[in-house]
């Protein structure tokens, strides 16, 4: 039998595995990971879906209210997407709180990455309360 350059231990897609069968496709996730990943992505949508209710029943009749941009049903949205639910939300929350006739208005992105100092235990870390000052 010809041996196969050494990959590691892994075979290309169409090549011959030792005792004659092809690996045709790459191995499919087992079922209890599929599920754990579902079950994981769970409040996250559970926390978008009245997010997206709103986008697309309220918002569209009432026109484009923010001060921000990106909106704040794009902000919260993004940031449970990039975030996750807990730190996401309380982002969502904070920008909330931010935007009103006397608060700030302009350009403000969802951050790239979480502050250094949030902490699970310590939510109200994760979002900026207050316009910065200028």
């Amino acid at each position: 039998m010809k041996q196969a350059p050494d990959r590691g231990g892994r075979l290309s897609i169409g090549e011959s595995l030792p005792w004659g069968r092809r690996q045709d496709a790459v191995a499919r996730p087992s079922l209890a990971s599929r599920i754990g990943t579902a079950v994981a992505r769970l409040p996250r949508l559970i926390l978008r879906a009245p997010i997206l209710l709103y986008r697309y029943t309220l918002s569209s009749f009432m026109g484009r209210q923010c001060r921000y941009l990106p909106t704040c049903s794009e902000y919260a949205d993004e940031a449970i997407s990039r975030h996750g639910a807990w730190a996401g939300g309380w982002m969502g929350a904070a920008r909330l709180c931010r935007c009103h006739p006397w608060g700030g208005s302009g350009f403000d992105p969802v951050p790239q990455c979480l502050p250094a100092d949030a902490r699970w235990h310590r939510p109200w870390r994760y979002g900026i309360w207050r316009q910065p000052p200028e």
